[in-house]
């Protein structure tokens, strides 16, 4: 494919700003600005976040419960203005694949895929809103940005490189299960973040003083409780947050463990600069881990274990692409 297509450009373009959407929706959970705006697609009614006096005592009159804190506003604000651009963008991606459906060579499925992933994304970020940060809906909105992330890289690696499916081996059914295991991490990591449940547990390694914590399994996978309308803050016991911490660094310490046997068997079996990566990241995500508990959720270390978790699984589809390839890019 010609660098210098349209299709080629958008892709890279799109790609670089669903890592920024990712990270910015982050931030705005971490800030607790999840409902800065408590409607959408405006804030208080408006296109932007109110600020003048006159237009605060209007926000304010209709939505009377919720006083504008024009801070976490302009976050979840400036959060949508960049979710709204990257639809736009896989929006014309679509259009574009199907101008070019007759080229053999110009992906189709992958366009279609981002498409309806990015208009349920926009769903579950309304949703988010009116249904008051319900988490198991927070914790899809966030999956759906690692998976629109994801496509996105797919597509972007397609267009340039062609179809990886050339080769199938051992290593290649290997890569792709590790890829698996790394998003059910992140699945975890989603309902930890939407439980409130990063530092209930504030020392390391043990959980409150407990190698294995009293667990309440039933209550960690409770969706919703009847009367809230509001789960900012969260809404379940102790017992529940801890079971859900605990399974999320049960969940590390496994990936951790089969992440790090697919980079060795990379150093062994020829590819020792991307086995070295992946040791190096998972190094990187394991100590912002271990950081969000010492020191208690610091806002960048928080938003930096997002990003390089984004990372972890964008370098593993990559591998995965290229031991497609018949030749290593």
């Amino acid at each position: 494919m010609d660098k210098s297509s349209i299709s080629y450009r958008l892709s890279l373009f799109a790609l670089i700003l669903a890592g920024c959407v990712v990270l910015l929706g982050a931030y705005t959970r971490l800030v607790d600005a999840g409902l800065g705006c408590p409607d959408w697609p405006g804030c208080y009614g408006f296109l932007t976040v109110p600020e003048t006096p006159e237009d605060v005592e209007t926000a304010e009159s209709a939505y009377p419960h919720t006083p504008v804190e024009a801070e976490k506003a302009w976050a979840e604000m400036v959060h949508r203005y960049f979710a709204g651009t990257l639809g736009l963008l896989i929006a014309a991606l679509a259009v574009l694949s199907i101008k070019h459906r007759k080229d053999q060579n110009s992906p189709q499925l992958l366009p279609a895929l981002l498409l309806g992933t990015v208009i349920f994304q926009a769903a579950l970020g309304m949703w988010t809103v009116t249904l008051g940060l319900l988490p198991v809906i927070v914790m899809g909105h966030l999956l759906g940005g690692f998976t629109t992330l994801s496509l996105l890289l797919l597509l972007y690696l397609n267009i340039r490189d062609g179809n990886a499916a050339a080769v199938n081996s051992s290593l290649r059914t290997g890569a792709m299960i590790v890829v698996a295991v790394v998003a059910m991490q992140i699945t975890l990591g989603g309902w930890t973040s939407a439980n409130y449940a990063a530092i209930i547990c504030s020392d390391f390694p043990t959980c409150q003083g407990h190698w294995i914590p009293p667990l309440d399994l039933s209550g960690a996978l409770q969706i919703s409780s009847h009367g809230v309308t509001s789960y900012l803050g969260g809404h379940l016991g102790n017992d529940a947050r801890v079971t859900i911490h605990w399974m999320h660094r049960l969940g590390a310490l496994i990936t951790s463990i089969i992440v790090l046997a697919l980079a060795l068997n990379l150093m062994l079996r020829g590819w020792p600069r991307f086995g070295a990566w992946l040791l190096l990241v998972l190094v990187i995500q394991i100590s912002l881990g271990i950081s969000n508990v010492v020191f208690s959720l610091p806002l960048p270390v928080a938003v930096a274990h997002n990003g390089v978790a984004a990372l972890l699984l964008l370098s593993l589809l990559a591998l995965v692409h290229y031991l497609g390839l018949e030749k290593p890019a």
